[in-house]
């Protein structure tokens, strides 16, 4: 192992008993669905550790590649991290981040955009302008780079849970592709997702802990946490009646999280049962048909009074489930 690899895992990652539930002090009872739930930082952590330790990017590539296909997405979430931090941390601007998402990371895009996420958690704000590879390419989404800022802030609910759950704390706002009046609403995605995890799933706590956030928030926290519920799993058919039953006006909210979880699963060529059926209980549509709906919904340039790119795409999935009235009421 390189020293200067190991040096850097010591500096910006936790341990895996760190990011676990107990390592953390979430009050999580421990059963096979929490234990599944776990299973997705530790995976993170795993990523980042080969993507810091590795002399080149191709045996990070090939290690990745034995990971389960369930959770490999979050693997690539903390090699991406790795490589937004290594390129950062030499002279210059680096390219292995580039490098990941042009290589066997493409098909994570939407889970690499986080990772970096992860990465702005760990710098200071002055390089973050560096994380993000120009690559401007459709299939690269590049509307989706807010999921960085979601990234962010569920790094910052899941390792600071007193101050951004408990407190509520809003962000200062950063100018992210143009807008820094969206910061702090692709942020409080991330928090939603997070409350996914902090409360195991267990499906009144979270949305206890949603609604105890300001009324003007709690919208982006659902969707956080139908992109949690749909894209890590975690629920019965009961949880899932309950989620659409407590999120009550924003379930359009929870829907449009379920649907862009449901792309991000089909676009890696690997979708679980517990994504499949989150998708048709959120969504009421077939994996196929959400994917086709996110993609035809799509938005590329930001629009006056609704923001950028990436939430006119939020806002046209929602009113397009509910026109065609797929999201159950």
């Amino acid at each position: 192992m390189p020293a200067l690899g190991a040096l850097r895992r010591l500096a910006m990652a936790p341990s895996l008993d760190e990011v676990s539930f107990a390592g953390r002090g979430f009050t999580v009872e421990p059963n096979a669905r929490t234990r599944k739930l776990e299973a997705v930082p530790q995976a993170v952590v795993t990523g980042f550790e080969w993507g810091i330790e590795d002399r080149d990017l191709a045996t990070t590539e090939r290690r990745l590649s034995l990971v389960d296909p369930e959770v490999q997405g979050f693997a690539y979430e903390g090699a991406t991290m790795a490589c937004a931090i290594r390129d950062t941390m030499g002279p210059g601007r680096g390219h292995r981040t580039r490098d990941l998402l042009q290589g066997g990371g493409k098909r994570h895009i939407f889970l690499n955009y986080i990772g970096i996420g992860f990465a702005m958690a760990k710098l200071p704000r002055p390089l973050w302008k560096k994380l993000v590879p120009d690559l401007n390419e459709p299939e690269y989404y590049p509307a989706m780079s807010w999921l960085c800022v979601d990234g962010y802030g569920f790094d910052r609910a899941y390792f600071d849970t007193e101050r951004w759950v408990g407190g509520q704390r809003l962000d200062t706002p950063y100018l992210w592709d143009g807008d820094a009046d969206y910061f702090q609403r692709a942020f409080d995605q991330g928090v939603g997702r997070a409350l996914w995890f902090i409360h195991g799933g267990h499906v009144a706590h979270v949305s206890a802990a949603v609604r105890a956030f300001a009324a003007q928030r709690q919208g982006d926290l659902w969707s956080g946490v139908g992109l949690a519920a749909t894209f890590a799993g975690g629920t019965t058919a009961a949880d899932r009646a309950a989620l659409r039953d407590e999120a009550g006006e924003d379930r359009d909210h929870l829907a449009q999280g379920s649907v862009f979880a449901t792309k991000a699963r089909h676009h890696a060529g690997f979708v679980p049962e517990h994504s499949r059926a989150a998708a048709e209980a959120f969504t009421g549509l077939g994996v196929e048909a959400v994917a086709r709906l996110a993609d035809d919904t799509a938005a590329n340039a930001p629009e006056a009074g609704v923001g950028p790119a990436y939430e006119v795409w939020r806002r046209n999935v929602r009113a397009q489930l509910h026109t065609s009235a797929a999201t159950l009421v």
